[in-house]
């Protein structure tokens, strides 16, 4: 039923409330409502926190957005983990309204002492319910209203006392409620601070420290040991997750061979993917990666160097895993008897068995819960999930809730590129962070586009990770874009998401597919061992690292970079100049954090081009002048609203830009 003041589409909603709104512990996020009421009389609205252990926070109240008609906005920020949840409260608002009309009554001599004494019984209604203890506040009320009692004072003092500053701050902050009404209250859930902003790293452990024979060619695997020698490096670039692919038994039946074939040799290695041999199953370490305690080492290492380790759950099976003797009814059999392999046409994977939920669900469910349980046994915190989409939501949203029940520090990561209400439905009811379709948006509008939508339109429903390559997807641009392409694709993923993803290979600029028009590389690392010659790379300067580790160092110097939901977009003329801003406000008394980023799209040609800036957005007044220091090359430059930049893709494509204070 509509309140007395009504309060109408109220947003972060998901899912008619049925699921809590995204929300990570100290990041502030919107709060909007439409309210209105009949007649002129003024209205006040704000919104109340409520926290896990049950406490109200302080009200914030809500301001008129700007362009929209009785559309009222508030920032809130959760400071504990858990459930939390909102309500939206509108009230009539007598002060307000008296204050408008004696605006205009006083000063044209209507209903003069009428209004005052209005005005002095509202203040002293604020008088009486004001704490005793503020006793400022009492002088400034009881200053007010001897104001507006006092007839010898000319009219015009008397309504300026009225109208002043510090009383307008203390009524705002203790307004009169009236025909109060409430909307909610509605969920949110807040989780840690790396559900939100991380840099993550991927590689394949069996590839870290692999060797070849050099008389037999032979490719001898890598390990825990000797992947874990390869994490220093990683820690050294600022990365904060090292996530592994599938490092389960892989199975040996339909073994795939180097670049997808059919055809494996005796000592092609499989896909990590196709999990399950006579080795065992989704709980068990492929031996030649070592054993559990190995792993366990594996963690403790990373811990040390500040990392934390995610592993790959992916729900399906090798034709040999475990599963498929002791439960055939977990797949699908096809009518000629035959159990249906994975497809994605024209993509075959006759290696892997997607199970088939139907049968045994409830059978299904409480393994795979038992298997995520066994590796948080083992240190695992963050499970990147492999194509979450090809599952029921049903069975995704009771597992997450089943973890975050006893472990709401475990996040999943959703690899699902799909449909967008398949990808936003996945976030709404549970996951952490979710791949998107960053890889694929190339050009300047479309990522202004896609940038507007991740911060502002879909924040609430999933938190993007941007990766700029994986095993799967080595995009055109990256393929024919030469070393420039890998730094402004880094660039953008690293400023323009709180998180952002690497796959080993890229620092070292490989960039060849297996073929023309396709995505997938050239002697794929999912199909057999990759060896890389890290050392030689840095000693001749071949790698990306340095610039890597420069932006994941920008990243943490910043606050305004580790947050979503405060992009702006700016303007540049040139269809190939990306611009945009992120703002932090202080906590701590000192200056916002603002950075600016502008970035040539283009990798094949210096562009040149004016750049305008919607000043207000970075909290500065038109007219201004100030500093901008660019934390890649270290210059500084005088900037105002509209300012020059050329870009020369071969030697900086991008500005990161700190927006010191104006002169």
């Amino acid at each position: 039923m509509v309140g007395r003041i009504p309060v109408m589409n109220v947003m972060p909603v998901v899912d008619l409330g049925r699921q809590p709104a995204k929300a990570t512990v100290d990041e502030p996020f919107p709060v909007s409502a439409t309210v209105f009421r009949e007649g002129h009389d003024k209205l006040g609205a704000e919104v109340v926190l409520t926290g896990p252990d049950g406490r109200r926070r302080p009200p914030v109240r809500m301001v008129k957005h700007p362009e929209v008609p009785d559309r009222y906005d508030a920032w809130v920020t959760p400071d504990a983990l858990g459930a939390w949840t909102f309500e939206v409260q509108a009230w009539s608002d007598p002060l307000a309204t008296w204050e408008h009309a004696a605006g205009l009554k006083i000063p044209a001599g209507v209903d003069v002492e009428l209004m005052f004494t209005e005005g002095r019984l509202l203040l002293e209604r604020v008088r009486e319910g004001l704490d005793k203890s503020d006793r400022h506040g009492h002088g400034i009320l009881e200053g007010a209203i001897d104001a507006a009692s006092d007839t010898q004072r000319p009219v015009g003092a008397r309504l300026a006392a009225l109208q002043a500053p510090e009383l307008v701050a203390l009524l705002e902050a203790n307004p009169l409620r009236e025909l109060v009404t409430v909307e909610g209250p509605y969920p949110a859930y807040a989780d840690r601070t790396r559900a939100l902003y991380g840099s993550w790293y991927e590689f394949f452990p069996r590839s870290e420290g692999a060797t070849r024979d050099p008389e037999t060619g032979r490719v001898t695997s890598g390990n825990f040991e000797t992947a874990a020698k390869r994490l220093d490096a990683v820690a050294a670039m600022g990365f904060d997750v090292i996530y592994l692919p599938p490092i389960h038994p892989i199975g040996e039946v339909n073994r795939k061979g180097p670049n997808n074939t059919l055809t494996p040799g005796p000592d092609d290695t499989g896909s990590p993917w196709a999990i399950g041999s006579k080795h065992g199953g989704h709980d068990a370490i492929h031996p030649d990666l070592g054993s559990f305690e190995d792993f366990d080492a594996f963690v403790a290492h990373a811990r040390d160097l500040g990392l934390e380790v995610a592993i790959d759950l992916a729900l399906q099976a090798a034709p040999d895993h475990p599963w498929v003797t002791s439960h055939p009814e977990w797949f699908t059999t096809r009518a000629d008897g035959t159990i249906a392999y994975a497809e994605n046409p024209p993509k075959k994977y006759q290696d892997i068995y997607p199970v088939n939920f139907d049968n045994d669900p409830i059978g299904i469910c409480r393994e795979v819960l038992r298997v995520v349980r066994l590796w948080m046994s083992h240190g695992v915190r963050i499970f990147r999930v492999d194509n979450p989409h090809t599952k029921p939501v049903a069975f995704w949203e009771w597992l997450l809730k089943e973890i975050r029940r006893t472990d709401p520090d475990v996040l999943f990561l959703s690899e699902a590129f799909t449909r967008p209400a398949m990808m936003h439905g996945l976030g709404a009811i549970g996951f952490h962070q979710s791949y998107t379709y960053f890889t694929w948006r190339n050009a300047k509008w479309e990522l202004e586009e896609y940038l507007r939508e991740l911060s502002t339109e879909s924040d609430h429903l999933m938190r993007p990770n941007f990766f700029v390559n994986t095993p799967d997807i080595l995009h055109a641009y990256l393929q024919y874009g030469g070393p420039a392409a890998f730094k402004i694709r880094a660039a953008i993923a690293a400023t323009g998401s709180p998180s952002w993803g690497v796959y080993a290979g890229f620092e070292l600029f490989e960039h060849v597919a297996v073929k023309p028009g396709s995505e997938e590389y050239l002697d794929s690392e999912k199909y057999q061992i990759r060896l890389r010659d890290w050392d030689a790379a840095e000693r001749e300067g071949r790698t990306l690292a340095p610039y890597l580790t420069r932006l994941n160092e920008i990243r943490r110097a910043h606050p305004s970079l580790q947050l979503l939901r405060n992009v702006h977009v700016h303007h540049s003329d040139d269809e190939n100049i990306l611009v945009f801003s992120k703002r932090a406000s202080s906590t701590t008394g000192g200056e916002d954090d603002i950075v600016l980023v502008v970035v040539n799209v283009d990798p094949h040609a210096t562009r040149e081009t004016m750049v305008h800036l919607d000043l207000p957005a970075l909290g500065l007044s038109w007219g201004d002048s100030f500093v901008v220091h660019d934390e890649i090359t270290h210059e500084d430059w005088s900037w105002g609203q509209h300012n020059y930049v050329r870009l020369d893709p071969s030697h900086e494509p991008a500005h990161i830009l700190t927006v010191r204070s104006p002169r």
